[in-house]
């Protein structure tokens, strides 16, 4: 029964490209016109089948995870890509869509992120070990979207080309006092700190991220410019002259973001300027798949730029520039990815198995294919109390490399 309906699924599913499945028994069937792309998987245990038409996404991650789907790694991003693709035409099952609606409309009460619960989700996925992020990151451990100013630049060029641009963004002066909500292992904020003179304030909720980073800045003697601390950021009393924050507004759920702007709000001083780095859907509201959820990221909702903008508006700030980034996280993943591949030698010696690597492999490959088959990206949404805290053009970006490539493209 259950392989019936799965076919079902699969018919009407796969309406570009084609997927070839080795069912248990070993017979194998195509599924899909063809004329596009291509890809094929194995499921090598009947009890899948039935997780599959139940709970697809769930059942995808987890039968991945413990082998009951199996697909060559190297084909891996080819299938979820394909997978991804045609979920875009909108041919799901009727009862799948409802669901989605279902937990639409309930992140408000699936995501409360309260302070207690927020520090035990990031610590899920950041304090595992520093030295798993070391060997697929950047040397400076960007574990956010790079900006390829040329698609054939490195990724450690990419890495700093992205904290350039949001440091030419944020209009800095040396002495100026940053707030970095979310620092991550310290990059940003030693950058900040070594190329620009001012001081940076990083908060965190990671305690691995925390020493990483008080450690780098001892290294780099710019302890004395830097301030990390393991605080959440609604209880952050001081006011800044600057605020940024790159990758954490993911991990605040969809219903605190009005509570984190208006935090941004209260202490940004009434000269300041904020930018804030997140992922966005240029879409409608989606929901947050389960299995990153559970696996990666719990606590985790990607908002859409309705949402962002919604929450904005309440805050009282102005949006005085908002840029969407397209074409820079699906290479910056596709980097991760092939340096993790590479590194499985090490991931192995750090103690971690099979299971792991391959829900690790999975995440790359899942979020990749999300920034190129879907309506993905970057958000840079620029804020100020007042409306002339900024330039009124974007010419105080770029420098002459940038103009003439502007110009190029006109």
């Amino acid at each position: 029964m259950w392989q019936t309906l799965l076919e079902r699924i699969l018919k009407r599913l796969i309406v570009e490209g084609r997927l070839r499945v080795t069912w248990p028994d070993g017979t194998c069937r195509d599924y899909g016109p063809g004329a596009g792309p291509e890809a094929e998987v194995t499921l090598t245990e009947d009890s899948i089948i039935g997780e599959l038409c139940t709970n697809p996404v769930l059942a995808l991650g987890e039968g991945y995870m413990d082998g009951r789907i199996d697909c060559p790694p190297h084909r891996l991003y080819a299938f979820v890509a394909l997978l991804v693709r045609n979920q875009q035409s909108g041919k799901m099952p009727s009862w799948f869509s409802a669901m989605d609606r279902m937990r639409v409309a309930l992140r408000g009460i699936e995501q409360r992120n309260n302070p207690l619960r927020s520090q035990t989700n990031v610590q899920h996925h950041y304090d595992i070990s520093d030295d798993l992020y070391r060997l697929f990151l950047d040397k400076d451990m960007q574990y956010s979207c790079a900006y390829f100013t040329d698609p054939g630049i490195s990724l450690e060029a990419a890495q700093k080309a992205k904290k350039d641009h949001i440091a030419h963004k944020l209009l800095l002066k040396p002495g100026m006092r940053v707030l970095d909500i979310g620092c991550g292992w310290g990059g940003m904020a030693l950058t900040l700190a070594r190329d620009y003179g001012v001081h940076v304030t990083g908060v965190t909720l990671s305690e691995n991220q925390l020493a990483t980073a008080r450690r780098r800045a001892e290294e780099a003697g710019l302890a004395d410019k830097t301030d990390f601390r393991l605080l959440d950021y609604r209880k952050i009393a001081n006011r800044f002259d600057r605020v940024v924050s790159v990758g954490m507004l993911e991990h605040v759920g969809f219903p605190h973001l009005r509570e984190y702007f208006a935090k941004v709000q209260e202490v940004l001083a009434p000269d300041g300027v904020a930018l804030i780095h997140t992922i966005g859907h240029t879409a409608p509201p989606a929901p947050t798949s389960p299995w990153l959820d559970k696996y990666i990221f719990p606590g985790g909702y990607v908002p859409s730029l309705s949402e962002v903008s919604a929450a904005v508006e309440k805050s009282g700030l102005w949006a005085t520039d908002v840029e969407v980034l397209r074409g820079h996280y699906g290479p910056t993943l596709n980097h991760w990815r092939r340096r993790f591949e590479a590194a499985l030698p090490k991931v192995r010696d750090l103690g971690y198995d099979e299971r792991f690597i391959r829900m690790w492999r999975l995440y790359l490959v899942v979020c990749e294919a999300a920034f190129e088959e879907t309506r993905q990206g970057v958000f840079h949404v620029q804020l100020s109390h007042k409306q002339y805290a900024v330039p009124t053009t974007r010419d105080y970006l770029y420098g002459d490399r940038e103009q003439e490539m502007l110009h190029a493209a006109q």
